[in-house]
């Protein structure tokens, strides 16, 4: 059994101090000790949508596993932890996939818009030979109370998943695997929004290298202005101005003990 995952604290939401092998480590330990857990990919998106909703920032905090997603995440993390790398959603994915051809284990994909969870499946399953995905769900555009149901966990259940991933964009996959954390038998629950457009081909990603620079936003807002500028122009400076008044001592924010 692993260790619990040291957390650093961004604005009061406990971000683990990990990289993608101990990432994908823990899960293949919940997963043989059937723990049930659930995993938050952190942005600086993330971290500022929980200044304004407490009961998200909670859901983050109580999560087996907060990933650094985002690049100021991780240059944050490094000031104490030199291990700490990017645990990007889209990549974690991958990773786990691939690794699962030889785990053996079986992933239910829950997300996307019509067709999308279909041609990711298939795109998986060429791209990982001996992939086993169980089963496929694609929510209706809807709110949490009709998603969030218990004849949907028993499709899901009935699939005898290991990892559900969850693609329905945040917050809104956070707090649908918080309230369906406690119907569902599979192992593990995966928050990772934009991977399914992007690796079903419905979205196009940014060039690696302004992935590794923390250009990511750049290209994403010049890709979907109108849907994203307000996180990105509005967000990225606040976030900027809360850490420095946090590195400062200005400004104290705690973690659940």
């Amino acid at each position: 059994m692993m260790a619990t995952l040291e957390r650093i604290n961004v604005l009061g939401v406990g971000v683990s101090a990990i990289n993608m092998e101990q990432a994908l480590d823990q899960m293949a330990v919940w997963i043989a000790s059937r723990s049930r857990e659930y995993v938050c990919v952190c942005t600086v998106h993330g971290v500022m949508d929980c200044q304004r909703h407490q009961d998200l920032k909670d859901i983050f905090n109580s999560g087996g596993m907060v990933t650094p997603d985002g690049m100021p995440l991780v240059w944050l993390g490094r000031r104490g932890h030199p291990h700490v790398a990017r645990v990007y959603g889209p990549d974690l994915m991958l990773a786990e996939l691939e690794r699962s051809v030889v785990s053996g284990h079986r992933h239910f994909l829950y997300g996307g818009g019509p067709g999308v969870g279909a041609r990711l499946a298939e795109r998986m399953r060429t791209r990982f030979p001996g992939l086993q995905v169980a089963g496929v769900m694609e929510p209706p555009f809807a709110s949490l109370d009709v998603l969030c149901t218990p004849e949907a966990a028993a499709e899901i259940n009935s699939s005898g998943a290991d990892v559900v991933w969850v693609g329905i964009g945040s917050p809104k996959q956070e707090y649908w695997m918080a309230r369906m954390r406690p119907l569902l038998q599979a192992p593990v629950l995966i928050g990772v929004g934009a991977a399914f457009d992007f690796h079903s081909g419905a979205v196009r990603q940014a060039p690696r290298w302004m992935q590794r620079s923390g250009l990511e936003w750049l290209f994403r807002l010049a890709s979907e202005p109108r849907r994203l500028w307000r996180r990105y122009l509005v967000d990225n400076p606040w976030f900027l101005f809360a850490i420095a008044m946090q590195g400062m001592g200005l400004k104290h924010y705690e973690l659940p003990s």
